[in-house]
């Protein structure tokens, strides 16, 4: 069987042919259309807040979203390109397992986090970021703190961690990144990140392309998590560019969708319309971050083995692990589950699985507590 590459930057490439089986069209039956509208963050958080953090610029202003008054602190970090919003689903989950509070936090040029040097990506001006959030919002005495990164923020985790840029650090949870796998897979990423749509003409349509196209495979995730991968952009782009760039992928399933196409009139004035409309595109340039991959993951394996607090690492495949983190594993040094059938983005395809294994972790080291009357 041919290996599926995944790469530990960025949201998962397209699943190979029968990734999906018969369901990787989606077909809901003749006449349904399936539903691609954007969900509102308030569905999953309880509240979401600007976190302002003095530097030598001046202030940079971090995006947050949060549930939960009592426990220890989820600490959530999320992908390259992705969002805070990436953790949505995951949140409502977790918060129904487990006695904890939950602060998903958007890092530095993502989502809606406003900083005075965007362009600066380094593992350690990230890693700073994140202990800087944390005593703003909790002063000299935190609560114990418990950070879970995916991809790119399971890397950034790592670094604040072994920093110590968390002095009440309970434990490290990191999702399918490891450095092995990420270091081979960075030649291919400027290939991966060319072949993505640059735009699309709305959010609905970045939402049914990255359901369709595998970067997402839970429908619900995406309509909640796209919305902090795009933005809108004013640009005269016009309309053949914007469709051509998703048409290889998205399937005219609909009726409504043939029955656009049938009427030439309608598309000729269509394609004047959208010439003056917003459309969307991504909101992290990914391959201007190339200077940095390097430093986010090599050592990653070592610094993880070497961080003094209880570990878990989550994978979607044992082939990622690395020789490294294979001994550490041999020798008890961390915790490990792998979660097949997931892509990349393990917390937004399978976020019960990614709550039970964490719930489970924290409860066994007497963490946190099961919430009354949930049933493990």
């Amino acid at each position: 069987m041919e290996k599926q590459l995944h790469l530990n930057l960025l949201p998962s490439r397209p699943p190979m042919a029968g990734g999906f089986g018969s369901s990787s069209k989606m077909k809901m039956g003749p006449g349904r259309k399936r539903d691609f509208s954007p969900l509102s963050w308030s569905q999953y958080f309880e509240t979401m807040e600007d976190v302002e953090v003095e530097n030598e610029n001046g202030k940079d202003i971090f995006r947050i979203y949060c549930s939960g008054a009592h426990g220890p602190v989820l600490l959530l970090l999320h992908g390259g390109g992705h969002s805070a919003l990436s953790w949505a689903v995951f949140t409502a989950v977790i918060f129904s397992r487990i006695n904890c509070r939950v602060v998903a936090m958007d890092l530095r040029a993502h989502g809606d986090t406003k900083v005075k040097n965007p362009d600066d990506l380094s593992a350690d001006t990230m890693a700073k970021d994140i202990g800087k959030v944390v005593e703003v919002l909790y002063g000299e005495n935190p609560p114990p703190i418990m950070v879970i990164g995916h991809s790119m923020g399971g890397a950034i985790a790592v670094h604040t961690a072994a920093a110590n840029h968390i002095p009440s650090l309970l434990g490290l949870c990191v999702i399918d990144v490891v450095e092995g796998t990420a270091m081979d897979a960075l030649n291919s990423m400027q290939n991966f990140l060319r072949s993505r749509p640059k735009t699309f003409k709305s959010l609905e349509n970045a939402i049914e392309w990255s359901v369709k196209s595998g970067q997402i495979r839970n429908m619900e995730s995406a309509r909640v998590s796209m919305g902090g991968q795009v933005k809108k952009c004013e640009e005269s782009t016009s309309s053949p560019a914007v469709s051509n760039s998703i048409e290889g992928i998205i399937e005219e399933e609909e009726e409504e969708e043939v029955e656009e196409e049938s009427n030439k009139k309608r598309m000729k004035e269509d394609d004047q319309e959208i010439k003056k409309e917003s459309i969307f595109t991504w909101r992290v340039e990914l391959s201007k971050t190339e200077k940095y991959w390097e430093g986010w993951f090599r050592g990653l394996s070592a610094l993880f083995l070497t961080c003094p607090v209880p570990k878990l690492l989550l994978l979607a495949g044992v082939d990622r692990l690395d020789k490294d983190l294979t001994i550490g594993q041999m020798q008890g040094k961390f915790q490990m589950q792998v979660l097949p059938q997931c892509g990349h983005a393990v917390h937004e395809d399978a976020p019960e699985k990614v709550a039970d294994a964490l719930a489970t972790f924290m409860v066994r080291h007497k963490f946190t507590d099961f919430k009354e009357g949930y049933l493990c």
